[in-house]
């Protein structure tokens, strides 16, 4: 039987999580869960149905619809990585937007959200093979994992990052407004009551803020190597 672990990335937004963990999957093999794909499109979904805005947030009717979310990932042979589907309907490109990254942490706070989506994820993982990145991986959904990563990166190299994936995309965004996002969502992820932002006791801390996407990988990719031994 072919070994398999669980791998956990956890970190702060735009650090590259979902990159190194597609990659990671389509070496090994894995599933690749993107739990913030997860949350962003609970946040589209509260956003299309006006319970959030960037000036009010109705929680509770939120928490009420939380039935009416139906999340799936679809893999898209095309481009070689599975997509966000919201209720049967492909929201990858909608939950990228800025407004959407503006509104995600404040959605993400809810317990009742959170709980939702925790049970999600880890009965996607339930098996193993799997490589899933997001906030509270390695210290809420599977604290077992075989090997946990926290990535960091310094706020302007990260919000650089970030900006000129927008602007390639053809959003109209300024880099202030980008860095400001990042900033907020830094704060909010990390002094959350429910599940914060917070690097677990065992995670192996990886600051790639002058570091290229190849060095990344194939440094991971050793110590995915390593733990795939010793089992």
């Amino acid at each position: 039987m072919t070994k398999k672990i669980t791998i956990a990335i956890d970190g702060f937004s735009s650090t590259g999580k979902s990159t190194i963990a597609k990659l990671l999957a389509n070496k090994y093999n894995y599933v690749y869960v993107d739990t913030g794909a997860m949350y962003r499109a609970v946040t589209l979904f509260a956003k299309l149905n006006g319970y959030v805005t960037k000036d009010t947030f109705n929680k509770e009717a939120l928490i009420n619809d939380l039935t009416s979310i139906s999340l799936s990932f679809h893999f898209n042979e095309k481009i070689g990585f599975s997509e966000m589907y919201l209720n049967n309907r492909n929201v990858e490109q909608q939950i990228r937007t800025l407004e959407v990254s503006q509104l995600v942490s404040k959605v993400a706070e809810i317990s009742e959200v959170r709980k939702k989506l925790v049970l999600e994820q880890q009965f996607m993982g339930k098996d193993g093979g799997v490589v899933m990145d997001g906030r509270d991986i390695g210290t809420v959904v599977f604290p077992n994992a075989d090997l946990k990563l926290f990535m960091t990166a310094s706020a302007d190299k990260r919000a650089t990052r970030r900006y000129k994936e927008l602007i390639d995309r053809g959003d109209k965004v300024t880099f202030e407004d980008v860095l400001f996002n990042v900033e907020e969502r830094d704060r909010i992820d990390s002094t959350r009551e429910d599940s914060p932002l917070t690097k677990a006791k065992d995670a192996i801390t990886f600051d790639n803020s002058d570091m290229g996407i190849n060095e990344q990988f194939d440094r991971i990719c050793s110590l995915v190597d390593q733990r795939l031994s010793k089992i």
